[in-house]
Formats: structure tokens, C-alpha cells, sequence
């Protein structure tokens, strides 16, 4: 099942520890995934290497689609160049110099034609200047794929010629006296600012671009991400045949989080009708269309958990699509593409086999979520209810056969709630509680006016009942 590009031949680790997890080959249902190899250097920096389960001699790997490349010297100074030219700040700063460079040309043309402020148009050319250099540290870093995009290309062209122009003008100002040239002058002066007006217009429009991309890498945090073959996307393979994603988005969303239009391209281009996606958010959705319909629904409020029959459910349908074809994937989202997103992935992770538990799950999936190479900041699961709804899966996998539990019904008589202090007024009179099956609202109470509940403090150990 060799779905992504073929690197090398096999290779031997130099790692200090080694997590080895076997692949899983049921021929009941014919899913198999891959044999995943965890390994940690002495820094403590993973890596991760994915080899076909199909081929048992030796170990053939296939390099992981979001892995970071060894980079040649001119590589890293290009990787470094990148970094500057596409950081947040660097964006922020050119659009306050185009802002700056509009607020010059509306004095210019406040003033008349022949008592132009030198400085003002020395100001002027300098931001000019500094786009070009902008346009050429572009032109470097992305080589041949710079031509490649007519917006880049369009982009440069503008620069270059705006860049051009404002040399004539100064060359032809500073040659010619004002009083000896001025209708020429007047002419020349009027299609110069015309052309200044639109060329800030035109580059203000297309910082946009750029700094939507900056935004998503800041939104994403030390998150994993594709970056290959002409992509940027919060998205990463946790094995060869799963992937967690950030939502796909449009509008304003689109800014900081990945474009619907992009994550479409994606999958319609790296696995062509192999492909199911589940959006697991209850608050928001997309034009499914353009995934030719291949999205299931799982509705979970944001920070919330799947219900036991959900997951179930949900692991069924999985099944059923990945036996379909070896290369078939799944992928799965929510907002973020961490906490929704984690429980539902190590859900599947215990259900094809590939581990035992949930611990183990739960560590894997924050391990290939998490680029330790950009932060240190854990993108697993960390909401605890998500974590231990994981560990629910596992009882009902190991003790129940994968079925949904038999409903035993309850009477709440008293509810405890431990290590109050530091939350909010610390005496629980500002906290509330609804208690909901299957979404519908069965009991709720105000623990402040006691309303449907008697509010008692246990000063002992620092709770409430």
C-alpha cells in the first residue's frame, strides 16, 4: 500500500530508544495499516519512519509525508530566508509600510506639481526598494515554483515595472528644471502617482495571500504540517492510511485555518477517489461537494466528547471503508484538529489493533501531532473527559466485543466537586450543572441560589456537595 512517495532504500537507525508497534493483519476484514517505528535521539527529537506491511523482507521504509528533509547548506539558507520573508511580523510590518506608502502619495498629491517634498519621495522609493528585495528573497527561496504561479509571477512583474518607473521619474525630474518642463512634468507627475495609487492597491491585495499563510502557521502552533509538492496545510499523516486534520475553512476562517479549496485539492490529488473524511464539529460545516461527498457527519460540541454508541458507530463504518481497498484512508477533523480529532483517531488506533490500550494510543497520536522541531507545546489529547472516554472504548473493545453497553438506570443523590480553590469565587455559588442524554436537557440546577440542589461546603477537603 504505497499511496505517497517512495524515498531511498532501507535504512538502519542510530536511535538511542526505539517504540517498535506491529502492524496489524486481520484477514477477517482485510484492514491492514502499517508498521510504525518511533524513534528518539538523544535530543529527544522523534522521528518517524513508515514502511509497507506488504513487503516483510527487510524493512522497506517510506518516509513520512510531513517529515522535515536533511538540507544542503544552500537548502538551509534557503529554508532561512523563508522563515524571515513569510514570518507574521514581516507581513505586518510591509502592510504598515503600504499604508505609509499611501498616506505619502495622498500628500504628494495635496501638494502641486512642481514642490513635491523631497523626502517624502525618497521615503517613497525606499519602501519600493524594499519590495523588490521582498520579490527577489521570494524568487530564491521557491525557485522554479515561483513561475509557477501566475499570482506570483503578475506579483513580481508589478514590483519590478512600478520599481522601474519610479527610476525614470527621478531621473527625468532631477535632468529638467520645473519651469523650463512643467506641462511635461505635470503629465509625467500625474501618471506617476496614478501608477503609485494602483500599485499599492494591487500589492495591498496581494499581502492578503501572504499573510493568510503566515496567520495559519501561527494558528497552528508547533501542530504538524504538510508541506510538500506546493502545499501548506495543517494536516498529518498519524499512520500511513490515517490522517488528522484542522478544518477545512472559508471566509475569514480561510485566513488562519486550512482553505477548504486547498484541503480539496489535496486529497483529490494525493488519493483520488480512496478517501473518506469524517467532521466531527456539531457547530460549523463546508461545501461537501467538493470532497465529491465522500464526508460523514459525527456531531461533538467543541471540548466535548463522542457518546460510547457514537464511537462505536463511527469505527464500523471505518471498518467497512478501509476494507474496501488497501488504498483506501480516512481522515478525520474538527476545529483545531487535536482534541475531537485525537479521541476519535485513538478510538480507531485500539479498534484496528495497532495498540492494546488507550495510554499507548494517546501518547502516539500527541507524539505525531506534535512538530517537535518548531515548539514544545504537546498537540495531543489534553482534555481529560476526551482522554478517559478513550479508555471507556478500550473496556467496551476488551470487555463488551466492541457493543454498545446495556443501559442500567441511575438516581443521582448527591454530586461532589473536589479542589475548588482558584476557581472562580472558590465556594461553588457561581457554578451550575445541566446533566443531558443524548443531547436532551433531563436536569439542571444553580448551585449559587440552590436552585433543584442544596449547596453544602466540606471545608475538609476543599469540596462541595
Amino acid at each position: 500500500m504505497n499511496n505517497y512517495e517512495r524515498f531511498g532504500e532501507d535504512q538502519t537507525s542510530n536511535a538511542h530508544t526505539s517504540v517498535d508497534l506491529q502492524a496489524v493483519d486481520e484477514t477477517s476484514s482485510n484492514i491492514r495499516d502499517v508498521h510504525i517505528k518511533v524513534d528518539k535521539d538523544q535530543d529527544d527529537i522523534g522521528t518517524l519512519k513508515i514502511y509497507s506491511t506488504e513487503t516483510k523482507q527487510g524493512v522497506e521504509y517510506i518516509d513520512d509525508p510531513s517529515a522535515k528533509q536533511q538540507l544542503s547548506l544552500s537548502q538551509s539558507l534557503q529554508a532561512s530566508v523563508k522563515r524571515v520573508i513569510e514570518h507574521p511580523v514581516f507581513r505586518i510590518v510591509l502592510m504598515l509600510l503600504i499604508l505609509l506608502d499611501f498616506t505619502l502619495v495622498i500628500i504628494d498629491l495635496a501638494g502641486s506639481e512642481c514642490s513635491s517634498d523631497d523626502t517624502l519621495e525618497n521615503i517613497s522609493h525606499v519602501i519600493i526598494s524594499l519590495f523588490l528585495l521582498e520579490v527577489f528573497a521570494r524568487l530564491f527561496y521557491e525557485g522554479r515554483q515561483f513561475f509557477r504561479s501566475i499570482i506570483d509571477v503578475i506579483d513580481g512583474i508589478v514590483v519590478v515595472v512600478s520599481f522601474i518607473v519610479d527610476m525614470v521619474f527621478v531621473a527625468l525630474a532631477d535632468s529638467k528644471s520645473c519651469q523650463s518642463n512643467y506641462a511635461r512634468l505635470l503629465v509625467i507627475g500625474r501618471v506617476f502617482r496614478i501608477i503609485r495609487i494602483l500599485r499599492i492597491l494591487y500589492i495591498m491585495v496581494q499581502q492578503k495571500r501572504h499573510v493568510a499563510a503566515a496567520s495559519r502557521r501561527v494558528i497552528s502552533q508547533n501542530k504538524r504540517r504538510y508541506q510538500k509538492d506546493g502545499f501548506d496545510l495543517d494536516l498529518c499523516y498519524i499512520t500511513e492510511r490515517v490522517i488528522a486534520m484542522s478544518f477545512p475553512s472559508k471566509g475569514m476562517m480561510a485566513m488562519y485555518r486550512n482553505p477548504v479549496e486547498e484541503v480539496a485539492r489535496f486529497f483529490n490529488t494525493k488519493h483520488k477517489d480512496h478517501y473518506r473524511i469524517y467532521n466531527l464539529c456539531s457547530e460549523r460545516d463546508y461545501d461537501e461537494t467538493l470532497f465529491h461527498n465522500r464526508v460523514e457527519r459525527i456531531f461533538i460540541d467543541d471540548h466535548n466528547v463522542p457518546r460510547v454508541r457514537e464511537m462505536i458507530e463511527f469505527c464500523d463504518n471505518a471498518r467497512e471503508f478501509m476494507a474496501q481497498d488497501q488504498q483506501n484512508v480516512i481522515s478525520i477533523h474538527c476545529k483545531g484538529g487535536k482534541g475531537r480529532t485525537g479521541t476519535m483517531i485513538c478510538v480507531w488506533l485500539i479498534e484496528c489493533g495497532l495498540f492494546d490500550g488507550a495510554e499507548e494510543s494517546l501518547e502516539y497520536f500527541g507524539d505525531r501531532r506534535t512538530d517537535l522541531s518548531v515548539g514544545k507545546k504537546f498537540q495531543g489529547v489534553e482534555t481529560p473527559s476526551q482522554s478517559r472516554y478513550v479508555g471507556y472504548f478500550e473496556k467496551v473493545k476488551k470487555n463488551l466485543d466492541g457493543k454498545v453497553p446495556a443501559q442500567v438506570p441511575k438516581k443521582i443523590s448527591t454530586i461532589k466537586i473536589f479542589n475548588l480553590t482558584g476557581v472562580a469565587n472558590a465556594d461553588g455559588k457561581d457554578l451550575s450543572m445541566e446533566i443531558r442524554v443524548d443531547g436532551l436537557l433531563i436536569y439542571e440546577c444553580n448551585l449559587g441560589q440552590n436552585i433543584n440542589c442544596t449547596l453544602s461546603k466540606l471545608p475538609e477537603d476543599d469540596s462541595i456537595g
